[in-house]
């Protein structure tokens, strides 16, 4: 019935705790996850996952704020998206958020190798056909710039793909959807402070709109602050349901259906 569309499962919050996290999937009806990768030295264990589970698919790529580890290059993400049950390329884009505090007080201008990164995971994904998974946090303006520089503007050979945990404006929203992209909402919908991205989700497309919980991060109310894992994102429907005022079935279906168009190969 639903489906998370952005999880991490190899993290250490979920070590040894698969059969238990599976199980609560079942019991809240969640069918299908998608399983992040946010660095190469995890890909092999995020796709094994996928490759162990019929109802787990994968990606490939780097997260924009990981240093000091392994660099993608386009032929080298193009390879390891040919493996088994990777349907996906990133997460990728760009990261600005406290960039004096957490960087070192460098400025976006120094966060270069952020951007040739995300190039390259955009020309991996026109490569393979595979849509991208993009992180944007407080750089919304240059992640559109970037992707419309490199050619994805919805027309043929464009990649597409989703905009996850979508925490920006409405103009923003707009922008990605003009490009062709979906949204995608996490459990920060359901955030007491969060009314201007219900906002945003009040006017999103339903035929452009998925769900997901981003595990471990960010569980919705009423788990805030525990570890949030693929179960929860029910609640994630619920609150979107609860904005359009159509039933959850009608959210459920709708975002699972979309799943299954942006990412080819994920039908049950």
């Amino acid at each position: 019935m639903f489906t998370d569309s952005h999880c991490h499962l190899t993290f250490p919050d979920f070590a040894d705790r698969m059969l238990e996290i599976r199980a609560a999937m079942v019991e809240a009806r969640v069918d299908r996850a998608l399983c992040i990768c946010t660095k190469l030295e995890e890909f092999d264990e995020v796709q094994a996952l996928a490759a162990r589970y019929d109802n787990f698919w994968a990606s490939v790529g780097v997260h924009p704020d990981n240093e000091d580890i392994a660099e993608p290059t386009v032929e080298g993400l193009v390879s390891l998206a040919a493996r088994p049950k990777v349907v996906a390329i990133g997460e990728t884009g760009l990261d600005y958020f406290q960039m004096e505090e957490r960087k070192g007080g460098r400025s976006i201008a120094d966060m270069e190798w952020q951007r040739d990164r995300f190039r390259v995971h955009i020309r991996a994904a026109q490569q393979t056909g595979k849509p991208l998974v993009i992180h944007t946090r407080e750089a919304s303006a240059d992640t559109l710039a970037i992707l419309k520089e490199e050619g994805e503007d919805g027309r043929a050979g464009a990649a597409g793909g989703v905009f996850h945990c979508f925490t920006e404006t409405a103009e923003v929203a707009r922008a990605a959807l003009d490009l062709g992209f979906y949204i995608s909402f996490s459990g920060i919908l359901t955030f007491k402070k969060a009314q201007d991205l219900r906002d945003v989700a009040a006017f999103v497309p339903l035929d452009r709109m998925l769900i997901e919980t981003d595990s471990p991060y960010l569980a919705p109310v009423p788990y805030r602050g525990k570890t949030n894992n693929p179960s929860y994102v029910p609640f994630v429907a619920k609150q979107i349901a609860e904005l359009r005022q159509i039933p959850i079935e009608a959210i459920a279906k709708v975002t699972s259906d979309n799943f299954e168009t942006l990412f080819a190969g994920v039908q049950s």
